[in-house]
């Protein structure tokens, strides 16, 4: 694949799946009224989420497409006398707001299936808390297009632990419970690190691994519609985890 068709590719897809998203949000915030008083807490947290991870990629996606239309990744316009790495500070954004995108799915987990948080998903917490302390140190290089590849493995490390233990947590209620929305929601996070995870430990050997980012991120945007499909719907009324 050419350098310029991959470029091509990634900006259409950046452009395409921030308009989705931000539409998938805003749909949520205008059918808060259709949703069933019982399943408020749990629509709540998933648009919260949402609206978090569509935050942070719209630095991080949006700005590298910014970054292209001024020359390339490696752009830095200067804001208030100050060069700013955009490919930086939109991984940093990312980064942050997909943190609190799982403490939140932990909360999510926790009033879907009226759960106590429990020692399990302290410990799910505290692995946000600790990425989060993490991130803050300097040796991350925030303004590099190519992070350390020790320091990003270490700090992934931390959002792995979150995803896979959500993704337990989920799966481990949704099955026994018939809870069909919360097994493919469960799925999709499965996919995602699937994806995820040769990006994490080899695009710095072979950077065409990023294109692996395209299915991961399209996983995230199938957990949308499944949520906003089984809880924003006008008629939907009982949980079905809740239910039996």
């Amino acid at each position: 694949m050419s350098e310029s068709l991959r470029i091509g590719i990634e900006i259409t897809f950046n452009i395409s799946y921030l308009i989705v998203v931000w539409g998938l949000v805003i749909a949520m915030i205008r059918h808060q009224k259709d949703v069933a008083p019982q399943n408020r807490p749990v629509a709540q947290r998933v648009l919260w989420a949402f609206a978090l991870l569509a935050l942070g990629d719209s630095g991080h996606v949006g700005f590298r497409v910014i970054a292209y239309a001024l020359g390339g990744l490696d752009a830095r316009p200067v804001i208030l006398g100050v060069p700013v790495s955009l490919v930086g500070v939109g991984a940093l954004s990312t980064a942050i707001t997909v943190t609190f995108f799982y403490m939140l799915m932990v909360d999510l987990w926790r009033l879907r299936f009226n759960k106590s948080l429990g020692w399990f998903g302290g410990l799910l917490v505290a692995a946000g808390v600790v990425r989060l302390v993490i991130m803050a140190f300097p040796q991350n290089q925030w303004e590099q297009i190519l992070p350390p590849y020790n320091w990003s493995l270490l700090r992934n490390a931390f959002l792995v632990i979150q995803g896979l233990g959500v993704l337990y947590l989920i799966l481990r209620d949704a099955i026994p419970n018939h809870d069909g929305a919360f097994k493919w929601i469960g799925a999709m996070i499965a996919l995602s690190f699937a994806f995820y995870t040769p990006v994490i430990l080899f695009s710095a050997q072979i950077p065409l691994l990023g294109m692996l980012m395209i299915p991961k991120t399209c996983a995230y945007v199938g957990v949308a519609i499944i949520a906003y499909r089984d809880l924003y719907r006008p008629g939907v009324e009982t949980l079905p985890a809740l239910a039996k």
